[in-house]
């Protein structure tokens, strides 16, 4: 039977059962109450008019007011016959009552009425006592039937609440968790309901859903096996190693390069924590040490050096973390990790020779500049021979290339000594004014001849700065001098030195042409040069300086505003506070 008559059935039933329940105590409640009105209206209302003709007929029966009220009850018992043999009775008072009128003394009569008021209370007194059997056995039948049909309704009400929900809660329950068991991609489950109603058709239409979708599960099982193993073979046949992981930090895969730069074995790899493999093997821990950074995609500008293919191998590092947002959610979640190492020592390579050709041809060249300037001292010594006019202009014109190829070599071993990592910092407590000092004296020249000066902000007992004295005497004479060469005549260089939290400030600031604001974040790169400008230079002056300052600890910036003029300063440490610097500072 359907769901549907079942209900139907069922709360029909139940509907039909209060209804006749309620009709038929509507039923023997009126047919009481006929029975109780009858006794009322017609039995004892002929008690009453008989109990009042016997007062009447035993008093002073002469009296006007006892015969009246005896004529009025007679006539209303006259009206009021309503039991067999009280007509008759009523009859035998009447005549009695009539001859009693004619002859009032006669005491015969008053006993006859008196007899004939009995009968007639007789008679109403048997009738209301059979009438109210009749009652009784109406009430009777009336509880036995309410509580009959009571019974049969409160059966069928506690057998639907028994089984009713049960056949629509239980297949309910079942169909719930087999399309859990669906959605746990469990496709071999299935429903199976016996009865013939709305939840067989809805489990066959569920068993086929589900038989469909394990055929679809099966027949692309095949598919995701080849495209699987395709992968696979992709990925162990690139160049590079590639090195997979799951969101729990797993190996799921690792190409055959990548298990032959770190001499793994990929049984002794695959499915087991990064942290356990990286505890025995130098490579991978270096791999993981940025696998927990918050930042999506980590790159690690320094190269990663590996003893591979029989020799010192270069590669680059980058991580790669893999989110989705799962089907019906909308939370994105990480679900793996993929290391790329991208072979990059041919490159490096190039950059080596790169480095040392650079380095010899600086080293070669600065030893015959240094004999030009020294011949060029000669020449401007008296006592060799005097120079005309036009020689001097040439040996000045001379001097200056010289000097400026001097310098550009000197930038050029500089540059060679960062590639090659061989700079050595030799850092201690120095004197900040002195470093200035330096800085001033050596650009003293250079800025004479346009008219700049400079303009000295520092304070008389500057705690000591931590820093390699000839490495930040470097820098602030690049900062000074690049500051003269794009300011203009006559113009005034502001040099300051302050404090800040435990730091020693060094700010050049000029009022020139400044800095174009797409550049400004470039000037630091190696060889950049500013697109369009007069000055010759090398570009490497102020990549040289982040170089030196950062290698000290410390930070170098810019700030500039084009057609007013740039400000560049650099931080670094200075030495902790303590009682003997004071005394030294007060002496």
């Amino acid at each position: 039977m359907k769901i549907k008559s079942k209900l139907i059935l069922g709360i029909g039933l139940l509907f039909a059962m209060i209804a006749l329940l309620t009709i038929l105590s509507s039923v023997f409640v009126n047919k009481l109450s006929g029975d109780t009105k009858n006794i009322l209206v017609a039995n004892y209302n002929t008690l009453d008019y008989s109990r009042q003709m016997l007062i009447a007929v035993n008093g002073s029966f002469t009296a006007n007011d006892d015969k009246s009220s005896f004529e009025i009850n007679l006539k209303k018992q006259q009206q009021n016959i309503t039991e067999p043999g009280e007509k008759e009775f009523t009859e035998q008072l009447t005549a009695h009552f009539e001859k009693l009128e004619k002859s009032p003394s006669d005491t015969s009569l008053v006993n006859s009425i008196n007899f004939d008021i009995t009968n007639i209370m007789l008679v109403n007194m048997q009738a209301i006592h059979r009438k109210s059997t009749i009652a009784q056995q109406t009430a009777d039948k009336a509880i036995f039937w309410i509580v009959l049909v009571g019974t049969i309704c409160f059966l069928i009400a506690f057998t639907l609440l028994i089984n009713l929900p049960g056949n629509v809660g239980n297949p309910v329950k079942e169909l719930t968790e087999s399309i859990k068991a669906i959605a746990a991609q469990n496709y071999k489950e299935r429903v199976h309901f016996e009865k013939h109603n709305e939840f067989g058709e809805l489990a066959d239409a569920f068993n086929t859903m589900a038989q469909k979708l394990e055929e679809y599960k099966t027949s692309n099982i095949e598919k995701l096996m080849m495209e699987k193993k395709r992968i696979e073979t992709l990925v162990n046949n690139m160049s590079d190693p590639v090195i997979g992981l799951d969101e729990r930090r797993k190996f799921i895969f690792m190409n055959d390069m990548a298990l032959k730069i770190a001499g793994l074995q990929q049984e002794n790899v695959i499915g087991k924590f990064v942290q356990d493999v990286a505890m025995n093997n130098d490579l991978v821990r270096s791999l993981a040490q940025d696998l927990f950074s918050n930042d999506q995609r980590v790159n690690d500008n320094k190269p990663i050096k590996i003893y591979a293919d029989n020799k010192e191998s270069y590669f680059k590092k980058e991580i790669i973390h893999i989110n989705i947002i799962p089907t019906g959610e909308k939370q994105e979640k990480q679900i793996g990790t993929v290391i790329l190492l991208q072979n990059i020592t041919p490159y490096k390579e190039l950059d080596f020779a790169k480095t040392n050709f650079i380095a010899t041809v600086s080293h070669e060249l600065k030893t015959p500049i240094s004999s030009i300037k020294m011949s060029l001292q000669l020449l401007e010594n008296k006592q060799v021979g005097e120079l005309n006019t036009e020689q001097e202009s040439l040996v000045e014109s001379i001097k200056e290339d010289a000097g400026r190829l001097l310098k550009i070599t000197g930038e050029l071993l500089n540059m060679t000594q960062v590639e090659s990592g061989a700079v050595q910092m030799n850092i201690i407590a120095s004197d900040a004014r002195e470093i200035v000092d330096y800085a001033v004296n050596a650009n003293k020249s250079a800025a004479e001849q346009k008219q700049i000066k400079f303009k000295i902000n520092a304070l008389d007992h500057l705690p000591k700065v931590l820093a390699d004295t000839d490495k930040t005497s470097w820098v602030l004479t690049n900062l000074l001098s690049n500051a003269i060469r794009y300011s203009y005549d006559n113009s005034i260089i502001d040099i300051d030195v302050k404090t800040e939290n435990d730091k020693i400030n060094f700010t050049v600031t000029d009022t020139g042409q400044g800095i174009s604001p797409q550049y400004v974040d470039k000037i630091f790169n190696r060889y950049f040069r500013i697109p369009g400008t007069k000055n010759e230079g090398t570009g490497l002056g102020l990549s040289i300086s982040k170089e030196f300052i950062e290698a000290q600890g410390g930070t170098i910036n810019v700030k500039s505003e084009f057609g007013a003029g740039s400000k560049f300063s650099f931080v670094l440490n200075s030495q902790p506070f303590n009682k003997d610097n004071v005394k030294k500072m007060k002496a």
